[in-house]
C-alpha cells in the first residue's frame, strides 16, 4: 500500500535516503563474485563465457551457437505480429529523427599569425549494447541504444542479451534489434556479458563502450571493466516523481506512478503535491487500478517499499525535493507545466502536462529513455549521440606565433620545474633555427 507522508508535519530524509540509496544495495555482496567473473572471462574468454551461462540461465552454449544466426533472425519476424514490428518502425523512425538533431561537427578556427586550432569528432569503431532479459523483453532498450550509435556513425555494434530457457532470443528483440541495425547479437547476459565485451573472447570482439541498463551485477560489471573500454552510465532501478497540484487528475497520476512501480521491485514511485486532496485521491486510485493489472506481485513490493505521496506546503518545496531526489523520470502535472521547467536542475527526463504520460517516452516520442537513475541525473546525462562520439585536438602554429609566446609558454614550464618542456621550445629559436 502506498504511504502519505505529510512533510508539513514530518520529516521526509529518511524517504530521501531510501530512493537515492537503491542501487548500492547488497553492492558489498555482489561485488567479489562479480570481480571473480570478470576475472575468469577474462582470462578464459568463451569457456567461461559458456560456464556461466549454463550456471545462470541452464544453456549450452558453444562457438557455434552463441551468436545469432541470420535464420534465426528470419524465424523471428515470423513469430512476431505484423502490426508490432509496423509500431517498431514507426518508434525507430521517431527515435532516429531526434537523435540526428544531436549531431556535433568538426570544426577549424584561424587565428593571426598562422595559428590553426580545432577539433575532430570521430564515431567509436565497436560499441557493445546490453540489453537485459529480466521479468520482460525490452525491444524498447534495443532501439534506444543502437539508434543513437548508428546515427553517429558506428563502425559495429555488438549486442548481448540473455537467452531463455530454450536457449533462444525473444524474437520480438531480435526483430527491434536487426530494425535498429546490430550488426552482431550474442547469447550472453549478466556480468559475464559485460565482460565479454570488455575484453573479448575467441568469438566476441573486444569493444570500445559498453551501453544498457542491467541489474546490480550488469552495473558492478560495468563499474569494474570502466577503464579497460568506456560505459555509459550505472543505469539502475527505475523511477518517477510526479509534481501535481490540484488540477492533476488522479486517475492519470496513479497510472502512472503504477507504469514504473510494475519495472522491478526496487522500481520508485513518488508523488508530490501541495494538494492534501489529490493525495488520497491517488492513494485510492493506486489501490483501484493495482487490482486489475499484472504483475502485481512486483507492482505491490515496489510500492510498499519505495512508493510514496509526499505533501507539501507548495510548489516551491516540490521543486526542492526534485532537485535533492534528481529522478529518473519526471512528471509535471500542474496547470503551467513550462513556466516550472527552468527551476528544474536535476532530471533525466522531464515530461510536462498531463497528456505527456512516462511511458510515451519509454517507446515512441524519440528522446532515449536510457536515464540516470538513484540520484545521477546530477551529473549523467541520457543517452545521446555524443556518447558514440569522441573528439580529437588539432593545434598549429607558425614559425612567428610561437615566437610571440614562446616566453610565457618556457617560464610556464619552468614554474612547474620542468626544465625539458621549456627546452622543447627555447631549441626552437637557438642560432640557427
Amino acid at each position: 500500500m502506498i504511504r502519505i507522508i505529510d512533510s508539513r508535519k514530518e520529516d521526509d530524509k529518511d524517504l530521501l535516503k531510501k530512493l537515492l540509496d537503491r542501487s548500492q544495495l547488497d553492492e558489498s555482496v555482489v561485488l567479489q563474485r562479480v570481480e571473480e567473473i570478470v576475472s575468469n572471462v577474462r582470462n578464459k574468454g568463451n569457456a567461461a563465457v559458456f560456464e556461466y551461462t549454463k550456471m545462470f540461465d541452464k544453456v549450452y552454449l558453444t562457438a557455434e551457437n552463441m551468436r545469432v544466426t541470420k535464420e534465426e533472425l528470419d524465424d523471428a519476424y515470423n513469430n512476431v505480429d505484423n502490426e508490432l514490428i509496423e509500431v517498431i518502425r514507426r518508434a525507430k523512425a521517431n527515435i532516429e529523427e531526434y537523435h540526428v538533431k544531436q549531431k556535433e561537427k568538426s570544426w577549424f578556427s584561424t587565428e593571426k599569425d598562422g595559428v590553426i586550432l580545432g577539433q575532430i569528432l570521430r564515431p567509436l569503431e565497436i560499441v557493445g549494447v546490453y540489453v537485459p532479459g529480466g521479468t520482460a523483453p525490452l525491444p524498447s532498450s534495443v532501439l534506444m541504444n543502437v539508434i543513437p550509435a548508428k546515427v553517429a556513425g558506428v563502425e559495429k555494434i555488438v549486442m548481448a542479451t540473455p537467452p531463455g530457457k530454450d536457449g533462444k532470443i525473444n524474437p520480438v528483440i531480435l526483430v527491434a534489434a536487426n530494425e535498429a541495425g546490430a550488426d552482431e547479437i550474442y547469447k550472453m547476459g549478466g556480468a559475464q556479458a559485460i565482460a565479454a565485451l570488455a575484453f573479448g573472447t575467441e568469438s566476441i570482439p573486444k569493444v570500445d563502450k559498453v551501453t544498457g541498463p542491467g541489474n546490480i551485477y550488469v552495473n558492478t560489471a560495468k563499474r569494474l571493466v570502466y577503464g579497460y573500454c568506456d560505459i555509459d552510465m550505472f543505469a539502475g532501478p527505475s523511477e518517477i516523481m510526479v509534481v501535481a497540484d490540484k488540477t492533476a487528475n488522479a486517475k492519470f497520476v496513479a497510472a502512472d506512478l503504477l507504469s514504473q512501480a510494475e519495472h522491478d521491485v526496487l522500481s520508485a514511485s513518488v508523488l508530490v503535491t501541495d494538494s492534501e486532496k489529490l493525495a488520497y485521491e491517488v492513494k485510492n486510485e493506486v489501490e483501484r487500478q493495482t487490482a486489475y493489472l499484472g504483475r502485481k506481485e512486483i507492482i505491490n513490493k515496489s510500492i510498499d517499499d519505495y512508493g510514496a505521496i509526499v505533501i507539501v506546503n507548495d510548489m516551491e518545496k516540490a521543486i526542492e525535493l526534485v532537485n535533492q531526489i534528481a529522478p529518473e523520470h519526471l512528471e509535471l502535472c500542474v496547470e503551467e507545466p513550462f513556466g516550472m521547467v527552468g527551476e528544474i536542475k536535476n532530471a533525466g527526463a522531464i515530461f510536462l502536462g498531463n497528456y505527456a504520460s512516462e511511458p510515451l517516452g519509454d517507446y515512441f516520442a524519440g528522446p532515449n529513455h536510457v536515464l540516470p537513475t538513484s540520484g545521477t541525473a546530477r551529473f549523467f546525462s541520457p543517452l545521446n549521440v555524443g556518447e558514440f562520439i569522441k573528439k580529437t585536438s588539432l593545434i598549429s602554429y607558425s614559425r612567428k606565433a610561437l615566437s610571440n609566446v614562446k616566453d610565457d609558454v618556457i617560464l610556464f614550464a619552468e614554474s612547474e620545474g620542468l626544465s625539458a618542456h621549456a627546452n622543447a621550445i627555447r631549441v626552437r629559436f637557438e642560432k640557427g633555427e
